[in-house]
């Protein structure tokens, strides 16, 4: 669950930009790894099989706003097979744009987080992350390594925050999330700048993620504090630039239980 009063918006139209810089990114990143490039941070995967993931998922995104069939086995088949991914890639993510854009704001379309935005704002934040975090993984691809935040120049500072708010209160809290603790176990988040932060009280039972005010700075067992962009790819498990303090379990804690899948 979330304790929260609800996040600051970014609205409809920041999170199409910040889904279009992010297509931009991956692409750029793809073309300068190769297709065949392993992708260090998605074990298992070439920079093709990802640009496959994710011209699924936009199709499936836009499908599902539209309120029609989606078949998400095929269209990642037909990425994999596509003569030149890259540009289906494209042609997917400029549908999907559209899909959102030409959405009715009282759109009746199936949400799946906690706290979530209104379906038609839901499904914008959700693709802006998904997409920016696929291009952090072409970018890894594109490095060799893990990414640090100075390497992602195009994430700007209030897209992280988005992204780290709709991690900490969407995902991990819900009932299917297996961050997991046998005892109590608080997870501290205070970017450098702004006025926001995040606790996430972990236990035996779903995640209680708390947003914090201005000057809150609560204890607790393990502390994150760095940059906006290098704490939004720490913990979505896309880079190791920020380690807590004094915490001994943190990849017991996080890491292992807080992977995300696609669906």
């Amino acid at each position: 669950m979330t304790n929260s009063s609800g996040p600051p918006r970014l609205g409809v139209p920041r999170h199409l930009e910040g889904l279009r810089e992010a297509v931009v990114a991956l692409v750029r990143s793809a073309e300068r790894a190769g297709l065949r490039a392993s992708v260090p941070t998605t074990p298992d995967w070439t920079v093709r099989r990802l640009v496959a993931h994710q011209g699924m998922v936009h199709r499936w995104a836009a499908a599902t706003i539209r309120g029609a069939t989606a078949d998400p086995d095929a269209w990642e088949q037909e990425g994999i097979d596509a003569t030149d991914p890259l540009e289906w890639l494209e042609d997917g993510a400029i549908d999907l744009v559209g899909a959102i854009a030409q959405a009715p704001e009282d759109l009746e379309a199936p949400v799946f987080l906690r706290d979530a935005p209104p379906p038609r704002e839901f499904w914008a934040r959700r693709q802006c992350h998904e997409t920016t975090i696929h291009a952090v993984d072409a970018l890894a691809a594109a490095l060799g390594r893990f990414p640090r935040a100075a390497d992602a120049g195009w994430i700007a500072e209030e897209v992280a925050l988005d992204g780290i708010d709709e991690l900490l209160t969407g995902f991990v809290t819900r009932p299917r999330s297996r961050l997991r603790s046998p005892e109590p176990h608080r997870i501290v988040v205070l970017p450098e700048t702004g006025d926001r932060g995040w606790t996430v009280d972990v236990g035996p039972t779903p995640a209680v993620t708390t947003r914090l005010g201005p000057g809150e700075h609560p204890d607790g067992d393990s502390l994150l504090r760095g940059s906006a962009v290098a704490l939004y790819l720490t913990l979505w498990n896309r880079s190791d630039e920020v380690t807590p303090c004094s915490d001994d379990d943190w990849d017991a804690t996080w890491r292992g239980g807080a992977g995300i899948t696609w669906a």
